[in-house]
């Protein structure tokens, strides 16, 4: 089935669930598409069947808290999260004993970014300590470490070959993977008409776009070749200065974020226009939304955590 206009615009809420007291703030799914995980500020870890379409179980992280969690590399059995509560240590969790298999320290302040590779056990990491580490999940010991003199967000290419850091809120520098070492091999400047953090970077599927999402109304689009501005979407309502995740579709075709009236709001990255706003009756602001990689569906979620499904007349 192809993502159209049409098709995003017959969205509807499926399933909302009520297992998190506070705000959910990361939600991933495994690469096959079939589970998800979020993380959240009351300190669980829910697991959802996605074949079922319901939760399928609550961990919990009460000593350290939990954010960002991602699911490794081609495997739903285990997760790597950071802390937002007692250290800065990453740490790697079985989900299916509930055991940690290994811990990351290093960062001296609160990790803001983790990505996956998505070819192999690596994984990178960004704090407010102002480095971008580099790790294998099969050593504790951090595979290195680059300075990119300021506050950065980063994310893995779709090949896992290069990352892109977001560095202080005005510049994207990309590195290879296997001569990070050498510093960046480009950068490019992005600043926004209005004042805003820089909260999160992903590339698109084909990997020719990089998505900048803000905590300021505004999110842009940039070609990941030459850094030059493809779109610039506003207009979805972020008046507290909360952190709200955009994403793409699988396609590299429309990009989407939550607002915080509890609408979803998707654009083509083709022609830059609106195709549909959401109402996913969110009692709070869509802190984090994702859509699914294999299936037809996305996640949204407040405090509660919301699927969506398309519509379709046969």
């Amino acid at each position: 089935m192809k993502i159209t206009d049409s098709l995003l615009r017959s969205f509807r809420v499926a399933r909302t669930y009520h297992e998190n007291s506070h705000k959910v703030n990361c939600v991933d799914f495994s690469s096959n598409g079939e589970n998800a995980v979020s993380s959240s500020d009351d300190d669980c870890i829910v697991l959802y069947d996605m074949r079922e379409g319901r939760p399928a179980g609550t961990l919990f992280s009460k000593k350290y808290g939990v954010d960002l969690i991602r699911y490794t590399h081609g495997d739903a059995e285990t997760v790597v999260y950071s802390s937002n509560k007692l250290d800065d240590t990453i740490r790697y969790l079985s989900l299916t004993d509930n055991k940690f298999i290994r811990y990351f320290p290093g960062h001296t302040a609160r990790v803001i970014a983790l990505s996956m590779s998505p070819v192999d056990d690596t994984f990178i990491s960004g704090s407010l300590d102002k480095t971008i580490r580099i790790w294998d999940l099969r050593s504790p010991n951090c595979q290195g470490l680059t300075n990119p003199l300021g506050k950065p967000v980063c994310s893995f290419d779709p090949d896992g070959l290069i990352f892109a850091a977001g560095v202080e809120s005005q510049a994207i520098k990309l590195y290879d993977l296997r001569a990070f070492d050498k510093g960046p091999f480009t950068s490019f400047e992005t600043r926004f008409n209005r004042v805003c953090d820089w909260t999160g970077l992903k590339f698109s599927n084909d990997g020719k776009q990089i998505l900048i999402s803000t905590n300021g109304g505004m999110i842009r689009v940039l070609n990941a070749f030459t850094g030059a501005v493809m779109h610039t979407f506003s207009g979805y309502n972020n008046s507290k200065g909360i952190s709200l995740e955009a994403c793409f579709t699988p396609d590299s075709q429309f990009v989407m974020i939550g607002s915080e009236d509890g609408r979803v709001h998707v654009w083509s990255t083709e022609s830059g226009m609106k195709v549909a706003v959401l109402d996913g009756k969110h009692p709070g602001p869509i802190n984090t939304l994702q859509f699914n990689p294999r299936y037809m569906t996305f996640a949204s979620a407040c405090t509660n955590m919301t699927f969506w499904l398309p519509c379709v007349d046969d």
